[in-house]
């Protein structure tokens, strides 16, 4: 069990992370509980910060955001400025979704999405490119997501 959970908080967390809208006397018939446990376990997990917040996942091909491309990026470390400082600066710019430092030959990983692969291409050519402390970086468009996960 994680962090002191049991298999009917992990069971909670799973219907809520697959529709964050579902009534209390639903989730209370699914999982066999009655309803104010349910409703004391949500604010528990709530309160201990297991549960961030309740939020919404947008179709983006239906706001015309349907393509998608990770960007690998290094920093140059001569640039004057922090890595942390140059993610977060990263991060600011529209159309980018995830910013990730990361361990291996690249430096951060980066979650792009933009009305098509010519966008893409602007925001990596003409915004991400000219921030101080931006290296070298590949761009890999996603042809289908399988799974993608809040």
């Amino acid at each position: 069990m994680a962090g002191g959970l049991d298999a009917i908080d992990l069971k909670l967390l799973k219907e809520l992370r697959e529709n964050a809208r579902e009534n209390i006397a639903s989730l209370s018939k699914k999982l066999g509980i009655p309803r104010t446990t349910v409703h004391y376990r949500i604010k528990r997990l709530l309160d201990e910060g297991i549960i961030e917040k309740f939020t919404v996942k947008p179709n983006y091909k239906k706001l015309n955001l349907g393509t998608t491309a990770f960007i690998l990026a290094r920093y140059d470390p001569d640039a004057g400025v922090n890595q942390k400082e140059v993610a977060e600066r990263i991060a600011s710019l529209e159309g980018v979704y995830e910013v990730h430092i990361i361990s291996g030959e690249w430096d951060m990983l980066i979650k792009v999405r933009a009305p098509s692969a010519e966008e893409i291409g602007k925001i990596v050519v003409d915004r991400l490119r000219e921030i101080r402390g931006v290296g070298q970086t590949v761009t890999m468009v996603s042809f289908v997501t399988v799974k993608e996960e809040l």
